[in-house]
């Protein structure tokens, strides 16, 4: 796909989507010249699985976007990561997030995080099963460096859009029962769910983030 056509969908994509839902693309191996015309076409946050792939991109993309972790973040990463991201959208626990504090502690950054749900339940999957979330936030409160901004969540792999209903709606559900606790520090503020094929439905049960690759950039090569 040329680089006018990813402009041309991603203006249409934007135009479409409500102004309260906030776009993460998605960029995962595509080049630099598709990153920039997302970023021309209105984008204004990227997403990454990888932080070296993302090093490379901000080299040539530098801070014309808002960056986003949005993949299973390891701890011997987290020193890199904290430097090139505005947000981690992945944290999913207490030693984590005790290295993503020490290293923003270094640099003087306070990094907004969501915590990653992992709504199928599936032993293969990063992530904090939706009732033990509520045992990890008290938790999170003796950080100083982060602060907890929502949840985000994947959910399983699955062959119908609807069916990812309710994998959202159990998130959703976490999500309000965490706005009820009104704990210090932390913020529900987003709810980051839906890819391609399914943020159709994850704005329908109430995300208003979504991480969109395919639909803006077409199939991967």
């Amino acid at each position: 796909m040329s680089t006018n056509e990813i402009e041309e969908r991603i203006a249409k994509f934007l135009a479409m989507l409500p102004p309260e839902v906030t776009l993460v693309a998605a960029a995962k191996t595509r080049t630099p010249e598709e990153v920039a015309a997302a970023v021309r076409a209105g984008v204004k946050v990227l997403g990454y699985n990888y932080v070296q792939e993302a090093e490379r991109m901000y080299e040539a993309i530098g801070a014309e976007a808002q960056w986003h972790m949005i993949g299973h973040l390891q701890r011997n990463k987290v020193k890199p990561a904290v430097k090139l991201f505005d947000m981690i959208e992945t944290l999913d626990s207490v030693r984590l997030a005790e290295e993503v504090d020490r290293r923003c502690a270094e640099i003087g950054k306070m990094m907004p995080v969501l915590i990653e749900i992992n709504s199928g339940r599936e032993d293969n999957k990063a992530g904090v099963m939706p009732e033990m979330v509520d045992e990890l936030l008290p938790q999170l409160n003796a950080f100083k460096n982060l602060r907890v901004r929502g949840l985000m969540t994947m959910g399983p792999i699955l062959e119908h859009p609807e069916d990812y209903r309710p994998y959202f709606k159990t998130t959703r559900l976490a999500f309000e029962r965490i706005q009820k606790l009104s704990l210090p520090n932390v913020e529900m503020r987003y709810l980051s769910m839906g890819m391609s094929a399914s943020y159709h439905i994850a704005i329908e049960v109430g995300a208003n983030m979504i991480r969109i690759g395919t639909k803006l950039f077409g199939e991967r090569q």
